[in-house]
């Protein structure tokens, strides 16, 4: 079963999401600020991550900076319900999920296991789907679960990959935000414009020359994303 790694100053949160992910099945390591975070990171084989914004020594923003320096594990964020800015700052720098204060225990489990699947699956070469997918220069391994552009390799985190692998298996279909957001997460869109649009831009970042005039991942306004056929 997979180890993850809650960390929040808040010990009673950390303990009570302890105890909803052990009834899972799951191994927990605690941490109660970013830099005691990234040492267990470093040290333990962990596979998610569940990390408060607001905290001592090392928030979780500049965090998840220095882990994505390294590491593409899952990493869903904490935050206050009113701080809109801090979910959306969060995904910018590389967080994958966001769970709001105060939250359903449920909506943790569920969001934990829907990203371990992503991850477990983009880590995995026992995929019955052997196919490579290629649009001009860009080319999508999902045996390998590899993708490059013009031969560079390109790391993508499980949600980048995904969405990325929806929209190439697709040539030329546009697809709104809330399909693509109703498609990786398995749930309803709500609200899902922002995270969406966070996870583009990433996507842009990685796979374009220029990000602001995109070879592959176009814009059509109004109405979604598709990557096109070059």
């Amino acid at each position: 079963m997979s180890n993850i790694l809650v960390c929040d100053d808040d010990k009673e949160i950390v303990d009570a999401i302890e105890i909803y992910l052990r009834n899972e099945g799951y191994q927990i390591f605690k941490a109660y600020d970013g830099e005691e975070a990234i040492r267990i990171l470093r040290k333990e084989d962990i596979q998610l991550l569940i990390m408060d914004i607001m905290m001592p020594k090392l928030d979780g923003i500049h965090a998840t900076l220095k882990i994505r320096e390294y590491s593409s594990i899952p990493i869903i964020i904490l935050s206050a319900k009113s701080e809109d800015m801090d979910k959306i700052l969060g995904l910018n720098v590389g967080a994958d999920d966001y769970v709001t204060k105060p939250f359903n225990p449920l909506e943790l489990v569920a969001r934990v296991k829907s990203n371990l699947r992503r991850y477990t699956k983009l880590g995995s070469l026992n995929v019955d789907d052997n196919a490579v997918f290629r649009i001009g220069g860009l080319s999508i391994n999902d045996d390998t679960k590899e993708v490059s552009v013009d031969g560079e390799p390109v790391k993508l985190t499980p949600i980048e990959y995904s969405i990325l692998l929806l929209l190439v298996k697709n040539p030329g279909r546009v697809f709104s935000i809330n399909q693509i957001y109703e498609s990786i997460w398995n749930e309803e869109a709500i609200g899902a414009d922002n995270t969406v649009a966070v996870h583009i831009r990433h996507i842009r970042e990685k796979i374009e020359i220029n990000p602001r005039e995109p070879k592959y991942l176009k814009v059509v306004w109004g109405v979604g994303y598709k990557i096109d056929k070059v």
